[in-house]
């Protein structure tokens, strides 16, 4: 499969990158896969690469909720829990769009993700150029900047106080965009800053 692109005068291009102020549109967009899927509306899956073991078993379930109802989702799948998520939702039928922090030409794509993008279910997105071989703390902020002007709607299963991942989520609310989390007392400084606290058999308002 080729590497295909995208620059914002591109009538594809998503229009949500080209308005987002925390992201820098680039030039172009590498993409491998399904690019109809960009027109879907998408649910994000973000976790801080620490979490709390009740919460790795919630959001584990939570990922199976998605799979079953076919929620389009998309993330950056790169915390041990995000990448237990995909696993997951790879096994499904839903579209999914994954974003490494790293450009993808050179990219050696994993071999449980060919099924899915020879099913056209899968997007691989990347902002990056090719020389980009390695995620960064750089890349990986802007990726999930990416993320978030993509997404419909945003759900973090839990954010380390005052961490990264607890100052992007002050950026997503900024955006004005849906963010949600569950309601424990772990996630409580996530809920003061703004987020919707919400149970586990929460359905996303997207369309499958």
């Amino acid at each position: 499969m080729e590497t295909q692109y995208l620059t914002p005068q591109d009538s594809d291009y998503p229009a949500s990158l080209v308005d987002c102020p925390h992201f820098t549109s680039p030039g172009r967009l590498a993409i491998y896969g399904n690019l109809d899927l960009l027109q879907r509306p998408l649910f994000a899956l973000f976790c801080s690469v620490k979490c709390p073991g009740d919460l790795i078993l919630k959001t584990y379930d939570f990922a199976r909720n998605l799979c079953a109802a076919g929620v389009p989702t998309i993330g950056g799948f790169h915390s041990p829990m995000e990448k237990e998520c995909l696993t997951l939702l790879l096994r499904g039928q839903q579209p999914i769009v994954a974003c490494p922090a790293r450009g993808i030409e050179n990219m050696r794509l994993p071999a449980a993700w060919r099924p899915s993008l020879q099913m056209g279910r899968l997007l691989v997105l990347s902002p990056f150029k090719a020389n980009q071989n390695r995620p960064t703390e750089k890349t990986a902020t802007q990726r999930n900047h990416l993320v978030a002007a993509l997404a419909s709607e945003i759900f973090v299963a839990y954010a380390e106080s005052n961490g990264k991942t607890s100052h992007f989520c002050q950026q997503i609310l900024d955006l004005g965009k849906p963010l949600l989390t569950f309601d424990t007392p772990a996630n409580q400084p996530l809920i003061d800053l703004g987020a919707q606290p919400i149970q586990l058999d929460y359905r996303p308002s997207i369309p499958s």
